[in-house]
């Protein structure tokens, strides 16, 4: 049995151990405080970071797709991303895909047990015919979710690029993937609850994977999202506005 208390995301915060006797500024200060030390998390991995982003670029440049794969928070955080991708890249739905353990029901209510079923992961990914030429992310706060372990182990089998993005020290998921990206935030602030600030480290960090690979293969000029579809009145203002800009 693992002893999940030994994972840096599951410590009590001695910072906030008393945060229930707080009236509500004070409360709100100390999660503030704790947030502040995200961005210096993120910073101490962008060489990781970078790496990635070449993969990733390299993996789009020869017409393969990136997945990610996470459950709860994580897979949530890399759904939204994915789903981000074609209004502000201009880029298909399959050239950046989400994969959450329970399908698209756990992206609004839980699915108790999914995360920990090893081979659901294989079953998904061979669902969207993911292959060599592709490359996975896979997310885990923890590092140990089966799985996203489950999934890395099916990609590197078929020879597939891994990246693992996860908030512990040396976590299984760093020991396994080609690129390990472990921004550690420490302890949060309500002891466990890692839609905090590893999931906001964790969001940072995918942000900067796909803006910056779309950046090199050619979606941005400037920095300007020069391949934006005109779906609304916003989008259709912001394209004028680009196109004078570029003349």
């Amino acid at each position: 049995m693992e002893n999940f208390s030994d994972l840096t995301t599951e410590k009590i915060n001695p910072a906030t151990a008393h945060i229930d006797e707080c009236s509500t500024l004070e409360m709100v200060k100390l999660i503030n405080d704790e947030d502040k030390k995200i961005a210096t998390a993120v910073e101490r991995v962008l060489p990781q970071i970078a790496q990635a982003v070449d993969a990733i670029a390299e993996s789009f440049s020869r017409g393969g797709r990136l997945f990610y794969i996470g459950a709860g928070t994580s897979g949530r955080l890399g759904v939204l991303d994915a789903s981000e991708c074609p209004p502000t890249f201009g880029v298909s739905p399959e050239m950046v895909q989400g994969l959450i353990a329970g399908g698209e029901g756990a992206l609004i209510r839980a699915v108790e047990g999914a995360e920990d079923n090893f081979s659901l992961a294989e079953k998904n990914l061979s669902e969207k015919n993911f292959c060599a030429a592709d490359i996975l992310v896979g997310i885990t706060a923890s590092g140990r979710t089966p799985y996203v372990l489950g999934g890395v182990d099916f990609a590197k089998k078929i020879g597939a690029k891994t990246i693992g993005v996860s908030c512990v020290e040396n976590s299984g998921l760093a020991q396994v993937v080609d690129i390990a990206i472990t921004p550690v935030t420490g302890a949060e602030a309500l002891t466990g609850s890692t839609r905090m600030k590893a999931g906001t480290a964790t969001k940072m960090v995918l942000n900067m994977l796909t803006t910056a690979a779309m950046i090199k293969i050619g979606r941005v000029r400037g920095n300007l999202m020069i391949c934006v579809q005109a779906t609304n009145d916003k989008l259709r203002d912001r394209i004028k506005r680009i196109s004078e800009m570029i003349k």
